[in-house]
């Protein structure tokens, strides 16, 4: 475990949403770069650090269980992703009435290049039995949650989804050609592209396929889209998304041209599309967008703007992906605050 100064060291640049848990967003500044170095990712905890022993235990419905230690994994061939993480609370605070959870401001999201083992290896080693039907993922994060009992922070996967040989779902252990961080799940996490952070877990220790639907805290309680009717919907792949990173919200810029720039994203599938609007209510004027050169990281985008006179002005930037979906100008409102993918406004002034 890395000491009490390593970590202070990690931290500095980040952007502290909560102490402990830590949690914190990524800088602005860090998200104009195309990869995010590893001490400027967000950090999303649900518990304090824990200790991990190296090995991931894989069991269940399977023929032949394992114990897999950070050298087995190593030696299974090995995948590299560049890939985009964002928290499924990412603009929270932004929402009213104001849920509960953290109050992520926007810039809950990330991007590294990851770099394991592939998880459907693994599970094609361990022969999952025909009853198997879902896979579960353990931590080694554990506490009192909410004020109720101790609990480990679980997630689950459709087996047909992560023992699919075409998926590209890794067990990690480096980032940006790093081993792991203690805050980003040293020795070894789950990285499931497309997906929100919550999939990923860290600090990942069990890997159990089940026969029935898994039934834990942060899979059917936690990480939900719970609506106004009471329905409830499970938290999953990231919904499309543009911001703006150049220029930043409060700029004073001088008269003449100016390059406005950002990056957009989807769990769904390419961005094929993203337009800008200047002065709120404006009109929406399409922009350049570099296609993917990753099948999992935010594409850049990037128009040219001319401004003469001084003035405020209102930038807003909206993204359409392929499967055809647009970002809102308003999200639908739930109840844990999940899912907020309004069309970002940036006000800069011009003087």
């Amino acid at each position: 475990m890395t000491g009490s100064t390593n970590l202070t060291s990690d931290r500095a640049a980040l952007v502290t949403v909560r102490a402990r848990p830590f949690n914190a967003e990524t800088p602005p500044a860090a998200l104009r770069e195309p990869v995010t170095p590893a001490d400027a990712h967000y950090v999303r905890s649900n518990f304090d650090l824990p200790e991990h022993d190296g090995s991931v235990h894989v069991t269940g419905e399977v023929e032949r269980p394992l114990t897999l230690a950070l050298d087995d994994l190593r030696a299974l061939p090995a995948s590299t992703l560049r890939v985009t993480l964002e928290c499924a609370g990412n603009g929270r605070a932004g929402m009213a009435p104001l849920p509960t959870g953290e109050p992520w401001l926007g810039t809950a999201v990330a991007t590294a290049e990851w770099t394991g083992a592939r998880l459907a290896d693994v599970l094609a080693r361990v022969e999952p039995t025909p009853e198997g039907i879902e896979v579960a993922f353990a931590g080694a994060d554990h506490g009192p949650y909410k004020g109720g009992p101790d609990t480990t922070f679980e997630r689950s996967l459709p087996l047909a989804l992560a023992g699919d040989p075409g998926n590209d779902i890794l067990l990690a252990y480096t980032m940006n050609g790093e081993p792991l961080t203690p805050d980003h799940g040293a020795p070894v996490r789950l990285v499931v592209p497309g997906w929100y952070g919550m999939a990923s877990v860290k600090w990942l220790s069990t890997i159990e396929v089940l026969t029935g639907q898994f039934e834990g805290q942060f899979q059917t309680r936690s990480y939900v889209y719970e609506w106004l009717d009471g329905e409830r919907e499970a938290v999953t792949t990231e919904r499309v998304r543009a911001i703006i990173t150049d220029p930043a919200p409060g700029d004073v810029l001088a008269p003449g041209r100016h390059e406005v720039r950002g990056w957009a994203w989807s769990g769904t599938g390419p961005v094929t599309a993203v337009e800008v609007s200047i002065d709120g209510a404006g009109e929406w004027r399409p922009v350049d967008v570099e296609p993917p050169t990753e099948p999992y990281a935010w594409q850049a985008w990037s128009f040219a703007w001319d401004v003469a006179e001084p003035a405020r002005h209102v930038l807003r930037a909206r993204a359409t992906d392929a499967a055809g979906a647009t970002q809102p100008d308003i999200p639908p409102w739930n109840r844990l605050g999940y899912g907020n993918n309004a069309v970002q406004v940036v006000v800069v002034d011009v003087k």
